[in-house]
């Protein structure tokens, strides 16, 4: 969340509970996080899952889901989604589900982690700032 970066992401035809697993265990392979890592979520079925929860356990995550009700918890992740509705669902006329996962992917993997700027990381890039990141070196 601190880049803003879209780390792990999925599409199926229907949404199931194994969807947002499969995004999980894309994050989880991109970024292989340290113990500890805090995952907020809604409250919605597919993290609540036991396989969701599974994962998350296996890799040492603690999971923290917003109140019920109340957006604000996540905000940064209902925001993202209003941008993504905005910029590509809106403007886009899919034909297949092959078209809309392959703008899925232009969208997020190059457009929306590599170009787009955000005010939160000072008007870089989510790319650009997870590079910076890189270069500061840690705190004893």
């Amino acid at each position: 969340m601190k880049s803003r970066a879209v780390v792990g992401w999925a599409m199926k035809n229907t949404l199931e509970a194994s969807l947002a697993g499969d995004a999980l265990k894309m994050a989880l392979w991109r970024h292989r996080p340290g113990e500890g890592l805090l995952h907020q979520s809604d409250r919605g079925v597919q993290y609540a899952s036991g396989e969701y929860q599974e994962i998350l356990r296996t890799h040492g995550i603690r999971c923290s889901m917003s109140r019920k009700g109340d957006c604000w918890n996540n905000a940064v992740a209902e925001s993202f989604f209003a941008t993504l509705e905005w910029e590509l669902i809106e403007q886009s006329d899919w034909h297949t589900h092959e078209e809309a996962k392959r703008d899925l992917f232009e969208y997020l993997e190059i457009r929306y982690n590599r170009q787009r700027r955000h005010s939160a990381l000072g008007y870089q890039t989510p790319a650009a700032y997870e590079a910076q990141l890189v270069l500061i070196p840690r705190a004893a």
